[in-house]
């Protein structure tokens, strides 16, 4: 498989509605994650990670042993494994959202996992609880396959920049509230909260100077797959920062840069105009941020 063709066609129009679907599913394992974990800054306890076959948890503490949820897109399955040695699964297939949350959490009981989730999705407008939703039904294999091939894409290359980063930096990482994969490069320095008036998780996650980056398959206000970029708080002149490949642009809706995933998809060689983006936006938040970028950064491995 050469190196673009790696990279699979992802228009959001051909799978909008498995997306909102899979979006509300991952939530919910997400949920039992961060239930049953210790906080850790900025919520890393709670996010899912690309496995080799879908998205996971990783072990779960549990008692004296672990479990983990893992999403299997190329089997189709939703798979929870416990140390122990048993294990539960049933396909993903189309289903109400509130049959998934049912069906899931009777495989767990049948683990002996007793858990509660809030089950209201977080990070979403007009939601409706799991145990409620019979609207979002869809489940679409070869989308929902092609959705995962991206994500081990993204997590191939956002992992290669992650590793010139000496500094206080986040795992490469999949947020089940935002939808999105995502690494974070802090300058050590603390923030002021965006606003006065906001949430306790907002301020936790923006507690610290950070730049940030990642994937995100779209969704409301836009309409396409993207890799973004943003600092946050943003220094004086970032949105002007020359910012590579020629397809990248800052979005001042977002307030962020954009980067089209088509344009690295398509792109004579995908990686490198990804890890162009990665670092070209970097060095727009740490340069004009002031960051001390000599005892920040190594040459990666």
């Amino acid at each position: 498989m050469s190196e673009s063709s790696a990279w699979p066609d992802l228009p959001l129009s051909a799978w909008s509605e498995t997306c909102e679907t899979l979006h509300r599913w991952t939530q919910i394992a997400g949920k039992v994650r961060m239930a049953l974990t210790p906080q850790v800054n900025h919520w890393w306890n709670v996010t899912l990670y690309v496995t080799a076959r879908g998205l996971g948890t990783s072990a779960i503490p549990y008692g004296p042993g672990a479990f983990e949820i893992i999403f299997d897109f190329v089997d189709h399955r939703l798979r929870i494994d416990a140390s122990d040695g048993r294990s539960e699964s049933f396909a993903l297939a189309p289903m109400t959202v509130k049959d998934f949350y049912l069906e899931f959490m009777r495989r767990l009981q049948r683990l002996d996992i007793k858990v509660h989730i809030w089950t209201m999705p977080s990070e979403i407008e007009n939601a409706v609880p799991f145990d409620q939703d019979v609207v979002h039904a869809q489940y679409d294999p070869v989308y929902a396959q092609r959705f995962w091939r991206a994500l081990l894409q993204a997590d191939r290359v956002m992992k290669a920049f992650r590793a010139g980063f000496i500094g206080k930096v986040s795992p490469v990482h999949f947020f089940w509230g935002s939808f999105d994969l995502a690494v974070s490069r802090f300058s050590g320095r603390p923030a002021l909260p965006p606003s006065a008036a906001a949430p306790s998780w907002v301020r936790e996650a923006y507690s610290h100077e950070v730049s940030s980056c990642g994937f995100w398959p779209g969704g409301a206000g836009m309409q396409e797959p993207i890799f973004y970029a943003y600092a946050y708080p943003p220094p004086p002149g970032f949105s002007e920062a020359p910012v590579r490949p020629e397809a990248a642009y800052y979005n001042r809706e977002f307030g962020e840069f954009i980067l089209p995933y088509d344009a690295v998809r398509q792109a004579a060689q995908p990686d490198a105009a990804l890890l162009d983006f990665l670092q070209t936006s970097y060095a727009a938040a740490a340069d004009r941020g002031r960051w001390d970028r000599s005892i920040l950064e190594s040459a990666p491995a």
